[in-house]
């Protein structure tokens, strides 16, 4: 699991500029409050502020993140001054922090920056419960999120903007429905029970720090479409919280709050945060951890009990999650797979038709930004059957057949990128037999999409496999989509008895 997070491939290395961009970015922001005269907890805030901003302002485009992190004091400041000035009148902010809960989560049907300005709010509250912020505090801490929101920004697209060189990462919608239908929705219902269910239990264990629970719970939440998903990421919380703590009793409690080295913690732990985020969510709530406790240390309140009541309260918090996520208006991990599958599979249908019209001599024809999609839409699918494939997951034979699932899409995304890569060269030739091959293929992803009786789903989905010993390249892109979509018949359509996920 550290191989897997710390040695990772890194094309284009953009995990080791965007958790470098991170550190300079919030440096430079703890260092402006510092120099505007701003006290220790006005330079936590300010820090939080521009870690948040720096790490889910994740707009497709550099104009995009702009609008988006411009809108969050919009989101944010008023959400300071609501948890600041009902901190004397507990059950109105408990209320408050439930209401904001499940509108941050709601507003995630509005895409990246829906997401974004959902979890700024959330986290405003979040922190004004964490530093104990009162209302005469107010103006420092606006002063601090605004300035460190310009330090950051003046980071992130001026000083280092690699992203422009990058080309455009494709955005995928939601998968579609109304009202409860609608995951985004359920979501937030869950959300909001499981938080309910979190902060009273987080009250009862302790009445200072109740919220850790309720943060907790949120967190589980955070990218996740199902409840396959969201179990494991609350087993994952609770495994990172857990092996974090041995750092905060072995090396932060010893310091005592000392600045230089608490600052040196600071720095690895907030790049330990960006650089493991895409690979292991174990290893980026350990970073965390540490994050957590030595701002616990600078704050002169660490002490064992305090990392041990963490724990306990990221175990109530991931508890209250699941409760809700398996009592109340559940997303199945099967629905959801199967819904990513297929917007997949009709990708692939769409890149081999703007592949083929290419090869025909169409001069508007490009199936580049389908593969952009379909490379975003292998990882969703990916993501959605990581229950299944977890190293502890019990189905055996579920698990398999999910390997296998995987395997053969990543054969189709091969194909399709060398395809496009032949289509986009002009010498490319066009071979009479592409209309034929393109339309086996197309009937393919047809029939695999298509709603199919489960008795006849081992049937074959082309008529005549390609003959062997193709030469010409597209073709035998093509020959080789044919063959993977033909294999994908039986892992898709299985037994009603036996689905691929759970229900």
């Amino acid at each position: 699991m550290l191989k897997r997070a710390f040695v990772a491939p890194d094309p284009g290395r953009l995990r080791l500029r965007h958790a470098t961009r991170a550190v300079l970015g919030i440096g430079l922001a703890v260092v402006v409050c510092g120099l505007a005269g701003h006290s220790l907890v006005g330079a936590i805030t300010g820090g939080l502020a521009a870690l948040l901003a720096l790490f889910t302002v994740t707009d497709p485009t550099v104009r995009g993140q702009a609008v988006t992190t411009a809108l969050l004091p919009v989101a944010g400041l008023p959400v300071f001054a609501l948890a600041a000035g009902l901190h004397d009148h507990p059950v109105a902010r408990d209320l408050a922090f439930l209401a904001v809960m499940g509108m941050g989560v709601y507003a995630r049907r509005w895409g990246p920056r829906g997401h974004s300005l959902g979890v700024f709010a959330f986290m405003a509250f979040f922190i004004t419960q964490f530093l104990h912020t009162l209302p005469e505090q107010l103006p420092e801490v606006y002063s601090a999120v605004l300035l460190s929101l310009l330090a950051a920004s003046a980071v992130r697209f001026g000083l280092w903007c690699y992203e422009r060189r990058l080309s455009v990462a494709a955005v995928l919608a939601p998968v579609a429905g109304r009202g409860l239908a609608r995951a985004t929705t359920r979501q937030a219902v869950q959300a909001t029970a499981g938080g309910a269910l979190a902060l009273l239990a987080g009250q009862f264990l302790s009445g200072e720090r109740w919220y850790w629970a309720v943060g907790a719970t949120w967190w589980v939440f955070v990218n996740t479409a199902s409840r396959g998903e969201t179990l494991v990421r609350g087993f994952r919380r609770v495994l990172g919280t857990l092996a974090g703590i041995p750092v905060g009793l072995l090396v932060i409690a010893p310091l005592h709050g000392a600045a230089l080295p608490s600052a040196v913690l600071v720095a690895l732990a907030v790049f330990g945060i960006f650089y493991t985020a895409a690979l292991s969510y174990t290893w980026m709530m350990f970073s965390v951890t540490v994050l957590a406790g030595t701002l616990y240390g600078l704050l002169g309140v660490l002490d064992p009990g305090l990392l041990a009541l963490r724990l306990v309260e990221t175990g109530v918090g991931a508890l209250g999650a699941t409760v809700a996520v398996l009592l109340l208006l559940p997303v199945t991990t099967h629905a959801t797979t199967d819904a990513w599958i297929q917007r997949a599979l009709r990708c692939v249908h769409a890149c081999t038709e703007e592949a083929a019209a290419r090869l025909a001599g169409s001069a508007t024809a490009d199936p580049a930004p389908r593969v952009a999609e379909l490379e975003a839409l292998l990882g969703r699918v990916r993501l959605s059957l990581g229950p299944l494939v977890h190293p502890l997951s019990p189905l055996r034979a579920r698990k398999a057949r999910a390997g296998q699932v995987l395997a053969l899409l990543d054969v189709c995304a091969r194909e399709v990128r060398g395809l496009a890569s032949v289509a986009a060269d002009p010498e490319a030739s066009h071979d009479a037999r592409l209309a034929a091959a393109c339309w086996r293929v197309e009937a393919s992803v047809e029939a695999l999409t298509a709603p199919v009786r489960r008795h006849r789903a081992t049937a074959p989905l082309t008529g005549v496999l390609p003959p062997a010993g193709v030469t010409e390249p597209a073709l035998a892109h093509l020959h080789s989509l044919e063959r993977a979509l033909a294999e994908l018949a039986a892992p898709l359509h299985s037994s009603p008895r036996a689905p691929l996920v759970g229900a």
